[in-house]
Formats: structure tokens, sequence, C-alpha cells
């Protein structure tokens, strides 16, 4: 470990206390309040619990998105292996002699999930290739001997499993014993594969082996962009040298352009390899797929309300661009409404939510009578189920699980007529409810959407369609529908096949009246003298006045309006629903005090107000006093606060040592005096320097006895 500071100094590191088991204390303090102690236990389990699904199910989604890109790996290194193994003839040898194989991996600038990406790459390239890997970062890599030190240190790790004792003799494992070179690495391997070799021919090829004869070392540069250009040409040359002995192949991953190779390398370094570009998938559409498989779903019942997943979707839009930050923050949420929500112990399952339903105690029945949906609930029955519901326990319990059983119910019909609306709204022109599902989505959390000019504007542009359109958009919402569990929607399924079958019907009427308009053609043109040809014209402009609506319009009137009357029946907001409270998670105040950092807010508090972080009741005091019991940083803090541009250390020094030794008054020791002054002029420049690591304060040109403020105001 090592320490940063202004000052030298000694300073004592204590050894981290051992890992224990943690769970049942974590169940413990799991909620707050007394009155539902009762359910912490079960609150934590079915948090774990679905915590666990979830992973489950985005390590799933992330090997499903990455499995394209992973086999393209595979099957490049596999070539590349191929190529070193059989080289036929000289000329062959001579044009890759010195060319290095290497992938381009295209990663995005989602740095924070390019961990995760590596390693599976590295577990595929583990399970299928080789299993000489080492992934480096610039930061561990300052020069090539460093770089060279991690690669071998890694490599040498990853084969303890491979040498034995008695080769100790001949390949050093430890690094301090063996010099970090490429010779040195060139034998390392040498002796590796010669023994993985006759072990494996040992075997009488009575089990077949995962990698075959001569594997290749794979060096994985995690952050390309990051690494020196000194430290990527030197590698890159001297591996050159040496690639017909060892069967290196390398791997960048690249976060902004491919371009970035040519701009760190020059010509004749970049030439040494051959490169092949691979790109990973869009992390927007990784962050679609992760909400339509955990939010848009009804496998799990915990749900996001549309304030906190506008707040996680705005962190990744306008942050990071990471998906592992959006599931992280997913997380956050589940634990905090399991933590702050007592009724939160029936976001389970259906099958599980009737059980625990029945077992609920008093107190959990009066804070269910305490939810504000289930408030309005109560004030639209009549007079005596009203005081069954506020007194009788049981009733309650049994409209409960009925209320519980309809919000499942309604989860599950608003998805399947939420992707049919995203149907008709994603091909029209400027996407007036946006072009993602997560944007229609929360435009339905938010309100009631058919309210919206934005609908209205999708209505108008929806009755422009013209007829393919309209019919692939309808064939494509009954397998939706179908799709969808339960019998809700079989009247909804017959309608739109009516729909289709009405528009084939018009397709073949279209065919004959075509034939008739070209016959009455042939009969105007025979009709050329002037009482004739102004008749015609007074029924062309009195058409035109009186326009019918073809049967084609008048159909496609009828399929948009049975489109908004579902979208008017299933699409209700969620908070709308009785008990929504249980599954939605809406604080996203909490969520945004967690995620989004505001430093400048939190360091201003922290000095001018040390009691929210200390909790001591001795730094209570009034706004504008200074305590004597603060922080030293803090009295230097608001003193400096009284100053204006420059500060003159001397009256700063006068001004904290008054604060200071306020308390002492006239009967202090008067031959401790100077060892007291000492103390205290000490602590001021430990103060003083600690304001100045933190960006308040600068020494200044202009005087030698003053500081420079850097900050103005309260904060």
């Amino acid at each position: 470990m090592s320490t940063c500071s202004v000052s030298k100094g000694c300073f004592v590191f204590k050894p981290s206390p051992k890992k224990r088991r943690v769970s049942q204390k974590t169940a413990i303090h799991f909620g707050e309040g007394e009155n539902d102690s009762e359910d912490r236990e079960l609150r934590f389990d079915t948090c774990q619990s679905l915590w666990n699904q979830i992973k489950l199910e985005t390590e799933q989604i992330q090997e499903d998105l990455n499995k394209q890109l992973l086999d393209n790996l595979v099957s490049f290194l596999r070539r590349s292996h191929s190529d070193f193994q059989e080289k036929k003839t000289e000329w062959t040898c001579r044009m890759k002699s010195r060319e290095i194989p290497t992938a381009a991996l295209v990663l995005g600038v989602n740095v924070t999930d390019h961990d995760l990406t590596f390693r599976n790459l590295s577990e595929a390239l583990r399970n299928n290739i080789t299993p000489y890997i080492a992934l480096l970062e610039a930061k561990d890599c300052p020069g090539v001997k460093n770089l060279m030190q991690k690669l071998m240190g890694q490599l040498m790790n990853c084969s303890t499993d491979v040498v034995s004792l008695e080769d100790e003799d001949s390949v050093q494992v430890s690094q301090n014993r063996i010099r970090c070179s490429m010779n040195s690495l060139i034998d390392w391997y040498k002796s590796v594969t010669k023994k993985t070799d006759s072990e494996t021919l040992s075997k009488k090829r009575t089990s077949s082996s995962r990698h075959q004869q001569s594997p290749p070392v794979v060096v994985i540069f995690k952050d390309m962009e990051s690494f020196t250009t000194k430290v990527l040409q030197d590698f890159i040359v001297i591996s050159s040298q040496h690639i017909r002995e060892l069967p290196l192949v390398l791997i960048f991953g690249i976060a902004t352009s491919p371009m970035i190779i040519h701009s760190l390398l020059p010509h004749s370094v970049s030439s040494l390899l051959c490169i092949e570009l691979f790109q990973s998938l869009s992390c927007k559409e990784h962050l679609s797929t992760v909400i339509d498989k955990l939010l848009l779903t009804s496998r799990f019942p915990f749900k996001l309300g549309e304030k906190v997943l506008q707040v996680l979707i705005n962190i990744f839009l306008y942050h990071d661009f990471s998906v592992w930050n959006f599931i992280k923050g997913f997380q956050l949420c589940i634990v905090e409404h399991f933590y702050s929500q007592p009724l939160s112990v029936l976001c389970c399952q259906r099958a599980d939510a009737k059980k625990r339903v029945n077992s609920l105690s008093h107190d959990q029945c009066e804070n269910i009578r305490r939810l504000p949906s289930f408030r309005r609930y109560v004030e639209r029955q009549e007079a005596e189920k009203q005081i069954a519901l506020l007194t009788a326990d049981n009733f309650l319990k049994e409209t409960t699980q009925k209320l519980l059983e309809d919000l499942h119910v309604y989860h599950e019909n608003y998805v399947s007529v939420l992707r049919c609306l995203h149907v008709f709204t994603c091909s029209l022109p400027k996407y007036p409810l946006g072009k993602q599902i997560r944007e229609l989505h929360c435009a339905c959390l938010e309100n009631q959407v058919w309210e919206t000019e934005d609908y209205e504007s999708f209505l108008q542009l929806a009755r422009m369609l013209n007829k393919s359109d309209l019919e692939t958009m309808l064939q494509q919402c009954v397998e939706i529908l179908v799709s969808s569990s339960g019998n809700e929607f079989d009247k909804a399924i017959g309608k739109l096949k009516e729909f289709l079958t009405q528009f084939h019907k018009l397709e073949a009427e279209a065919f004959q009246e075509q034939d008739v308009s070209v016959s009455s053609q042939k009969e105007l043109q025979k009709k050329t003298d002037l009482y004739h040809l102004q008749k015609t014209l007074l029924e062309l402009k009195d058409s035109r006045r009186s326009k019918k609506l073809t049967k084609f319009e008048m159909l496609r009137f009828e399929v948009v309006d049975y489109i908004d009357s579902l979208v008017r029946n299933y699409l209700v907001p969620a908070d709308h629903k009785t008990l929504h409270e249980i599954v939605y998670f809406n604080t996203a105040s909490v969520l945004r005090g967690h995620l989004n950092a505001a430093p400048r807010i939190a360091l201003h508090t922290a000095l001018n107000n040390p009691y929210s972080y200390l909790k001591n009741e001795a730094l209570k005091s009034d706004g504008g006093s200074i305590s004597n019991k603060a922080p030293d940083i803090c009295i230097v803090y608001k003193l400096h606060l009284e100053c204006g541009r420059l500060i003159n250390l001397v009256d700063w020094l006068e001004a904290f040592s008054t604060v200071v030794t306020a308390v002492e008054g006239p009967n202090a020791d008067a031959a401790s005096s100077d060892q007291v002054d000492d103390i205290i002029h000490a602590r001021f420049i430990r103060a003083v320097s600690e304001l100045e690591l933190l960006g308040f304060i600068k020494p200044s040109k202009q005087k030698t006895d003053h500081v420079a403020r850097l900050t103005w105001g309260g904060c």
C-alpha cells in the first residue's frame, strides 16, 4: 500500500480482519423501525433470491450477446495457430516470419463493461484454444521491462499446474530467479509444451485433449489507447523477431476507433502486425435487451417506476454507456425497496404471495391500509365494504390476494400491448413516441399516454400508413398476442385476423376496379363536345368537395381505432393500480443521491457541518458560530469563508488559535504556553495543507505570506 500526502511521516496500516459470515447480521439490520422486525429475515431472503435470479439472467444475456463475437475470435486464433504450425513452403515462411496475428477488438466507450467482456473472452480461449493467456493494463506497464515482468508472471502462474517439482531445475517459475526477456519466455514455452506433449502421448489417446499441440500465447492489451507508444513499439518489434519460435497472438482492446492503431504505431511497426477487426455489440442494443428481459417481463415481480428508470437511463446515456453500471443501479433499487418497504415481503411469485398474505400480522395489515393506492380503492367501495376492509383483517387478506392477482395480470397484458404499440410507433417518421421500446415504456408509466400530444401525432401518422405496412404490423401484433400467456387476447387476436382478411379482399377487389376504370377512361375520351366536357368538370368539382372515403381508408381508420382502444384499456399507468407500491420502487431521490455524485456539496457539508457525518453531539452548533470541538480542517475552512481572494496566513493562524484556545480561558498554564503555540501552529499547518490538497486554496505569487482562495460563495 502507498500513501500520498503533502507532508512526510510514518503511517501504520492495520491488517484487514478475517472475513466472517455476515449474512445473519445483515438480515438483522435489514429494515428499520419496530413494526417490520418480524419480516426482516424473510424480506432479506426474498431480496437475495430475486437478485440471484436476475444476476443469472444478466449473465446469460451477456453470454448470448457476446457469443458471436467470442466464436469469431476463437476461430481467428485457430486459424492463426494453424498458420503457425503449417508453414509448408519456404516462401510462406518468409512472408509470415515477422507478422504477428493481431485481433483489433472494438468494444466501445463503455469502459467499465470491458472487464466482464475480457473475462468471458479469457474463459472461452482457455477452454477451447490455449491455457497461456495474459491480460495487461497500461497502469502496470510503464516500460517494456514492466510489461515483460507482468507477462511472464501471469503466464508462469498459469502454468504452475503443468510444471512439476522435478522440472524446477530446468524451468524456474519464480520471477526473482529468472531474467524477464523474450529468450527466457521462449525457453519456458518450449519446456512446458514439450512436457505437455509427452503427457498427451502417454495417455494413448484415451481422452481427447482440450488444447492442441503447441498452443499459442495470447497477450491481451485491455486498454490499448492508454499504453505508451514507445512500450507498444518496442514490444511488437521484439516479438516479431521471435515469432518463429513463439506462437504469439495479440488482442488489442480498443474503446474509440481502429484507426488508433495507425495513430499510435508508425508504418514500420504496424506492418509487422496481421490485423483483423472485430466489432462488439452496441451498448445501446445491449441495454435494450437487458430492459426487455428484466423489466418488460412478468417473470420478475419487482418493477421500476418511471422516474427511477429515467434516472438509470440518463446516467447510462449521459455519463458512461455502461450496462454493468445500469445493472448495479438496478440492484441498488432492489435492496432499497426491500429495505425501506415493509410490504415488500409480498413482492414475490404468485404462489408464494398467496401464502404470505394469509400469514400477515395485524401490523402488516395496517401497513396495507396506509398505502395511498389502497385508500383510493377503499373510497370507491360501498360503505359496508369500506368498514370490512378497514376493520376485518381476514376480509382484507382475501381482497389483497385478489388485488395482487389483478396486478400480475395487468403486468402480463401491459407488456403484450406495449409491444404491439411499439410495432406501430417504431417505424413512423420522427418517432413521436420514441424509437426504442424503453422510451415508450417510460411515456406509458409517466401518465396516460393517450392524453399526450405525441400520441395524437402518432394517430395522425398511423392513419396515413400504406396497406403493405399495415398488414406487416398487424401480423406482428398477432404473433405477439399469440405468444402471450392466458386467454385475455383471444378476442383481440380474432379481430386482428379479421382485419387481415379484409385487407386481402380489398386487394382482390382492387384488380377488378382497375379494369373498370380503364373502360371508363375510354368512354370519356369519346365525349369530346363542349357540353359533355363542362358537365364532366362540374362533376369532378362536386366530387372533390364531397370526397368519400375509400374502403381501404375506412378499414385503416378501423384498425387504428382498435389499436387505440387496446392502448386505453391495457396501458393504464402503474400508479393507477391498487397496491402498486408493493412491487414498484419509485423513490428516485434516494437513487439519485446514491448514484449522482455531488462532491462539492458533500465537501461543503462535511466541512461546514461535521455533525452531519460524525454524529457527535458536541459538534452541534448554530449556523454562524464556529465550534472549537470541530476538526481542525473544519475550523480552518469556516475561517477561510470569511476572507477575500487573498488570505493572510498570519491573521488566519491568529483566528485559528483564538477559536482553539477559547475554552482554556485566562487560567491556562503560562509555563507551557510556548509548547501550546507550537502544537497549535503544527495543527494549523496540517489543516491548511489538507485544504490545499482538496483544492480550496493555492500559494500566491503576489505575496509570500498569503494564499489565494480558489472557491467563491458559501460552497
